[in-house]
């Protein structure tokens, strides 16, 4: 039994003296003390020290106060200029009996587009022609009413009674006359109805000034009232560029101000412009506000809808900028470099506007005196990316 008692001991004696020995070893260091143990410098990985062989691909410098004119770009389209635009229809109703046009024609002023017919048009000829007959009429009667007078054969009374009724049917002529130039018989056709005295049967509707035919909304045997619309005349030599410029910046545009216009289905052409017309209202529905350049275009190269982009010039101010060569770009975000010295250089975000002329204005995070990487930041910030690799 004593011998049992004295084994057991001695295992547990020597239990304790492992685990007394294990104790006052040292153990291996953890990760996050390895950790602790590296430089700061290297676990900073906007920081690199580069090698003194590719500080020769590096320029440093400062970012510059320069007078700079940003560029607004506002969504735009081609339109017709409204003030080079007609639009031309019936005088009466009545039916078109011919057509003389179709879409994209040419014409001047006076060519023929149609040929209408009208019941309305005979009633007004018919009037014309009474009216023409009842002048002549009255007037050689005032005539041989002052010639009687002269002899002494008819009284004071009946020369001016005759009188009177001739100043009438002047009046009546002159109105009947009027009537038939609202509904679209001019001069010509007016001095051949009193002259043959017969009624036309059919007038025609013609340009009312030179253009292109944009608009034909007509066909023969189609009959038509004064209220429709049957041609577009437009003179494309010269077209409206319209844009949309949101509320937000619209109070840095005014009149006179330089754009230009690119237009996608163009290529890289462009044309240049002056602003003629800011609107006075905001769209509610788009919260944007109207304005509108004319454009030069002789060689018909815009067409009326066409979508545009305005760039719009600001007036010149002072403005920190950098170059765009000293900009490198990561998940949407800006960078530059800061020159620390000893080829150490430390990548750090700033807020930068567009580009403008090969320029990005600071909005934030860079002062003027600061010493920054303005050429080859690219290569610089893909030797970052090697050391944040290893």
């Amino acid at each position: 039994m004593k011998v049992k008692i004295f084994l057991i001991g001695f295992v547990v004696v020597s239990a304790l003296s492992l685990a007394g020995c294990n104790k006052g070893e040292p153990t291996a260091p953890s990760q996050k003390e390895a950790n602790q143990q590296i430089p700061e410098e290297e676990r900073d990985v906007a920081t690199i020290t580069i090698r003194p062989e590719l500080a020769g691909r590096i320029k440093i410098g400062q970012p510059s106060m320069v007078d700079l004119a940003d560029k607004m770009q506002v969504p735009s389209r081609v339109e017709v200029d409204e003030e080079r635009l007609v639009r031309i229809g019936s005088y009466v109703t009545g039916r078109i009996v011919d057509m003389y046009v179709k879409l994209g024609d040419v014409v001047k002023t006076g060519d023929r587009l149609a040929r209408i017919t009208s019941p309305e048009l005979t009633q007004a000829q018919l009037a014309f022609l009474r009216a023409s007959s009842r002048t002549t009429l009255t007037r050689k009667a005032a005539d041989r009413a002052r010639h009687l007078l002269a002899a002494d054969v008819i009284p004071l009374a009946e020369v001016e009674r005759r009188n009177s009724e001739l100043e009438i049917a002047r009046a009546e002529f002159g109105a009947a006359k009027d009537q038939l130039s609202l509904l679209g018989v001019d001069g010509n056709a007016m001095n051949e109805i009193a002259s043959k005295g017969h009624i036309l049967p059919f007038f025609d509707i013609k340009a009312t000034r030179d253009g292109s035919i944009i608009s034909r909304d007509v066909v023969i045997g189609q009959v038509v009232q004064p209220a429709d619309m049957l041609f577009q005349v437009a003179d494309l030599s010269s077209v409206w560029v319209v844009g949309d410029v949101p509320e937000q910046i619209a109070r840095d545009v005014h009149l006179g101000q330089h754009v230009e216009i690119h237009v996608p289905a163009l290529g890289d052409v462009t044309f240049d412009g002056v602003i003629i017309f800011v609107a006075d209202t905001v769209n509610p529905l788009t919260r944007t506000i109207m304005v509108r350049t004319t454009v030069g275009n002789i060689e018909r190269q815009l067409k009326p809808d066409m979508l545009a982009g305005m760039h719009i010039t600001e007036t010149q101010h002072q403005t920190l900028v950098v170059p765009e060569t000293a900009v490198v770009r990561e998940s949407n975000h800006d960078y530059v470099f800061l020159a620390k010295g000893n080829n150490r250089f430390r990548r750090i975000p700033v807020e930068l506007g567009n580009e403008v002329a090969g320029f990005r204005p600071v909005l934030s995070g860079l002062a003027l005196e600061k010493n920054i990487v303005i050429e080859g930041a690219f290569h610089l910030d893909n030797e970052r990316k090697l050391a944040e690799l290893e």
